[in-house]
């Protein structure tokens, strides 16, 4: 029975399955045959053929492809020149302009220095003009001071004048009831103290003879008045009659009279040298103005006579 049912169950299948085979519409047999045609068609086509046909395809995609890439490449290229040719051109102007200013600059500082140059050669030469005319005004100022000085010394020495027109000769000067002759003009060459003496004996007299403070203090005072301040001391001397050839720091006048009261300066006399001979100097303290000097040394002097009666 199993095997009767199983066999007519197989049996029923495949006769259903014939029956709906049959009873297919024409369109799927239509469907069905035209597939079979395309089967048929495509198994006629031989596999060379294929091969040669995906051959072609595939080396025209590629020569497509490389063309593609070329111009690709190509428009890159061109992009880049576009865009660094724009670039080197803002960098040209740029670096020009800078270029510009820079220039200026350099013209403006040399310039400048220029000008400063300039400047300080201007301050300079300032600097020394005012150097001149400081100098030139101290200069005026020393010689208006002497002139002041030999003004009021000329002004003092009228009287002595006056009366040295009556009791002396011309150039001497009356001071203490005695006539005095002052080397004082800067034309008269200096002598040493021989030489000076000489020279007041050729005029009736002799080197002055200073053994009283009177006669020092007045004669002081003279020649402190026609000093210049600024000439050096050790030529501003004036030859006196006074000195120690004898005996060694035993001063004595001409007359032979024994000095007893000096008026030496400090450390005076020192004997330096053989200084054998006095002269008296313009300093401001009169009791230092006395110097030993060696006796052939180039001085003043001063010389003194006797006045003459007056008529």
């Amino acid at each position: 029975m199993e095997e009767g049912e199983n066999s007519g169950g197989a049996f029923d299948g495949s006769y259903n399955k014939l029956i709906h085979q049959e009873d297919a519409s024409e369109d799927d047999y239509t469907l069905y045959s035209n597939q079979e045609k395309q089967q048929v068609s495509m198994s006629m086509v031989t596999p060379g053929i294929l091969l040669d046909r995906h051959k072609l395809l595939t080396g025209s995609l590629a020569a497509l492809a490389v063309v593609l890439l070329a111009v690709d490449v190509g428009l890159g290229v061109y992009y880049n020149k576009l865009t660094e040719g724009q670039g080197t051109a803002d960098i040209s102007n740029e670096v020009a302009k800078l270029q510009a200013s820079y220039n200026t600059a350099i013209q403006s500082r040399d310039e400048a220095k220029t000008q400063l140059a300039k400047e300080i050669s201007d301050q300079q030469l300032t600097k020394w003009e005012i150097e001149h005319q400081s100098t030139r005004t101290k200069y005026y100022e020393k010689l208006s001071d002497k002139t002041q000085m030999e003004i009021a010394a000329l002004k003092s020495h009228i009287p002595m004048i006056k009366d040295g027109c009556r009791h002396c000769l011309p150039g001497w000067t009356f001071v203490n009831s005695m006539c005095y002759y002052f080397a004082f003009s800067d034309a008269i060459l200096r002598r040493s103290w021989h030489e000076a003496r000489q020279f007041c004996k050729n005029q009736g007299g002799d080197l002055a003879v200073m053994d009283s403070r009177e006669k020092h203090l007045a004669i002081t005072d003279l020649i402190n008045n026609y000093h210049v301040p600024h000439a050096s001391i050790f030529y501003s001397g004036f030859w006196i009659g006074l000195r120690d050839v004898e005996e060694e720091g035993t001063w004595k006048w001409l007359d032979g009279t024994r000095l007893t009261q000096g008026y030496w300066n400090d450390g005076e006399p020192n004997d330096q040298g053989n200084e054998d001979c006095a002269a008296t100097y313009p300093r401001s303290n009169p009791f230092k103005a006395w110097n030993d000097a060696p006796c052939n040394h180039e001085l003043k002097w001063i010389c003194q006579r006797t006045p003459t009666l007056a008529s």
